[in-house]
């Protein structure tokens, strides 16, 4: 078919409006779920230190009646502990003009680019809470750094690939990756059972992605069921019950999709030397400058109530 001749149409129209959606979308994930699990603590240096401490290996106490005391046991010290804390930032730049101009999806640039930079940089707090990382001590030239939860978890409790070497905290010394091997129910149980022996009660099970899915494939001893009333297949273990309680299982974009962690959340805290702040920075010419700046470290209060089970495919 044709149109009739000199038809007049939008594609020669001039002065039609543009049609801009007051909408902004971002998919990026903000979901940080480690950092909301730890608890929300004060550092007072950037080196804080903390104590722990254990009780005597349980044993059948049996004793003489009238017994008169002439010996005593040597009395253990605790054992000081410290992590270092890390800065992170992010900063905005932008022209006068462009702060004044108008734009679709958002009435003040500076105050959006704010929040959109505020939930970036806790991804990187993420990411750096649990990465294979050391505690840095930091200099003029080198940028501090905190020991992130690999470089913790499963000192005392870990299952560990051919070759792979587990962390020592008390050194500083992160743990070494060994050969891949695929995750299995087995691995999970065993590693739970080393956690639960040396005092740990771990309640959630933080994994990546693909992890996440394996755990999935766990069978258990569980029959599975479809809902037939509202036609869905529940194919996914958002909680799995063991021999020592029940854990929740965590999906975590941002950690290494090789290592699962068994972790008591209650035994792990984010200490802040500064919070989030946003500080103008000196004004040069005819821009607006911002920087978001935080302070942290993250801090084991006892790494043996956790575990990790490490070089997985």
């Amino acid at each position: 078919m044709t149109i009739v001749a000199n038809t007049f149409t939008a594609y020669s129209a001039i002065g039609i409006r543009e049609q801009l959606s007051d909408i902004i979308y971002n998919i990026a994930p903000t979901q940080t779920p480690f950092l909301n699990m730890c608890k929300k603590g004060k550092a007072a240096n950037i080196l804080f230190e903390w104590q722990k401490d254990t009780l005597d290996a349980a044993a059948n106490n049996a004793q003489l009646e009238g017994d008169d005391i002439s010996s005593f046991a040597a009395v253990t010290p605790t054992v000081r502990v410290n992590n270092r804390t890390q800065i992170s930032y992010k900063t905005i730049v932008l022209s006068a003009t462009e702060q004044a101009v108008t734009k679709a999806g958002r009435k003040d640039e500076i105050a959006y680019q704010i929040m959109l930079k505020g939930k970036a940089l806790k991804r990187d707090m993420e990411t750096a809470l649990t990465q294979n990382t050391t505690a840095v001590t930091g200099s003029t030239t080198v940028a501090r750094q905190t020991r992130g939860l690999e470089g913790w978890v499963g000192g005392t409790n870990s299952n560990l690939g051919a070759s792979g070497v587990a962390a020592a905290p008390s050194t500083n010394t992160a743990p070494t990756d060994g050969t891949q091997r695929t995750f299995t129910e087995a691995l999970l149980k065993d590693c739970w059972q080393k956690t639960y022996t040396s005092g740990g009660n771990p309640d959630t099970l933080m994994v990546g992605p693909t992890q996440k899915q394996t755990v999935s494939t766990f069978t258990g001893n569980a029959t599975r069921f479809d809902k037939s009333e509202d036609a869905k297949l529940y194919a996914a273990i958002s909680v799995y019950v063991g021999d020592f309680g029940e854990i929740k299982v965590v999906p975590n974009r941002f950690q290494r999709n090789r290592t699962a962690f068994l972790l008591e959340s209650d035994k792990w805290a984010c200490n802040y030397l500064r919070q989030f702040q946003v500080e103008p920075l000196a004004k040069t010419g005819d821009a607006e400058k911002r920087l978001l700046v935080v302070e942290y470290g993250l801090q084991s209060m006892e790494e043996a109530a956790s575990g990790a089970i490490r070089d997985l495919l």
